[in-house]
């Protein structure tokens, strides 16, 4: 066990509840630490349930493209802990790290404080004492008691699509979900907000207007579509004709235009060289991530295709199967889905999208994940939203079992259903992120 290893675990015996939402402990250790959130560079906040990583993925370019400095903080990691912390462009050190945790844990004395507020305070620290020219900070959970909303002055926030999920923290109520996340508006700072829900909506804006939070809403302030392979911004300031987004999918067409608005709140001299630079550069893995090679897709059917996403909601299910189903109408391929789960998601709500998608659903365990669903629990719920659903023992057996199948056309695969699965898999195959 290394040093961070060591940290986490022991950070873990300091609160009995993993996820327990309120702001009263960081809050506290902030302030023992010499507050540094007051000594941050300028933070664009972001909330939602689906997009905040991609989104915060396209602002990243485009402000690097324009030469910035930008610090990055988001959750989960895929393989290794560091991939939260990227300082002024790269991820943080062991070192760095370590040293960071190591007087956080010395400065709380081991008073209770969750796992999450240590590292995020952490990241903080970190990000108080390296120079940058912003910080882009992505919730943890929800938004109101999340750790990272001791922010008193962002210069933007942005709230990405609100829908169901985490409802053991949240709730099942979308209005209430969505109160939640509107928790990260600050008096004064601009609210980029995207396509939402209409019910989810009234309640972003319902806050926004107390706080006197200017409002850029997507669909009615700034739209985007697809226009002859290309992608077409327009907000009151003009027009962008830019390159459709390296990652795939109609649902980053959202998250491109939540952050192209945003930045164009703060940033309105910002080069459209810089827009058209994130639209190719832009990266995020295990989202609509194209496997091309490695130990894992050597074991797929030859010429197969091999697709990996971190989606595990119903909304993710949903703009998950209607990428697949654009994939299929631009090149027909049979697909076959490769799923593990959690517990504590909604796996026939993420499930029923793909049906008379999948030609067949192989249910696979997570690997090390004791909230994970059996491969047997996941492939019965399959079957129960109408797909043709057998369980394997792991990804690579599944892998194998498709190969020994004869396909007339080689065979679309995706696997998919939890982040913590596509952690495993980029592990396993050897795309670590960096």
């Amino acid at each position: 066990m290394n040093s961070i290893d060591g940290a986490l675990a022991r950070f873990a015996l300091l609160h009995p509840r993993r996820i327990d939402l309120s702001l009263d402990r960081i809050e506290r250790l902030l302030h023992e630490l010499g507050s540094p959130q007051l000594r941050l560079p300028p933070v664009i906040h972001v909330a939602g349930t689906n997009g905040k990583g991609s989104t915060i993925a396209f602002m990243r370019a485009a402000l690097e493209a324009a030469g910035k400095r930008v610090h990055v903080y988001t959750s989960p990691h895929l393989v290794r802990f560091n991939e939260r912390f990227r300082l002024a462009g790269a991820l943080v050190d062991d070192e760095r790290l370590a040293d960071a945790l190591e007087t956080c844990e010395a400065v709380n004395a081991g008073q209770p404080i969750s796992v999450f507020e240590m590292t995020t305070a952490a990241a903080l620290v970190l990000f108080a004492e390296t120079p940058a020219d912003y910080l882009l900070l992505e919730v943890g959970l929800g938004g109101r008691y999340d750790a990272t909303n001791v922010i008193d002055r962002p210069v933007a926030t942005a709230i990405t699509p609100v829908s169901i999920d985490h409802v053991e923290f949240l709730g099942e109520a979308l209005e209430g979900i969505a109160l939640e996340k509107a928790g990260i508006l600050k008096a004064g700072a601009p609210a980029i907000i995207a396509e939402q829900n209409e019910r989810a909506l009234a309640v972003i804006e319902r806050e926004a207007i107390k706080l006197h939070a200017p409002r850029r809403v997507g669909g009615r302030d700034f739209f985007v579509h697809a226009e002859n392979g290309r992608l077409i911004f327009e907000d009151s300031d003009g027009l962008l004709d830019l390159p459709l987004p390296r990652l795939a999918g109609r649902h980053q067409h959202i998250n491109a235009a939540t952050a192209i608005a945003t930045l164009r709140t703060i940033e309105p001299r910002l080069p459209i060289r810089a827009f058209e630079r994130a639209m190719v550069e832009a990266e995020w893995p295990a989202r609509l991530q194209r496997l091309r090679g490695g130990p894992l897709v050597a074991l797929a059917p030859s010429r197969a295709e091999v697709w990996l996403d971190g989606a595990h909601n119903e909304a993710g299910g949903q703009v998950l199967a209607e990428a697949m189903a654009d994939l299929e109408d631009q090149s027909p391929r049979p697909l076959a889905l490769i799923c593990g789960t959690l517990k504590t998601k909604d796996t026939a709500g993420f499930l029923t999208h793909f049906k008379g998608l999948a030609q067949e659903t192989l249910a696979v365990p997570i690997a090390g994940e004791h909230s994970g669903r059996s491969a047997d629990e996941v492939a019965a719920i399959a079957r129960d939203v109408g797909l043709n659903a057998a369980a394997s023992d792991s990804v690579a057996s599944a892998l194998k079992f498709l190969a020994a199948r004869n396909w007339t056309v080689p065979p679309r695969i995706l696997i998919a259903g939890s982040l913590y699965l596509a952690g495993a898999v980029l592990e396993e195959n050897g795309d670590i992120p960096r």
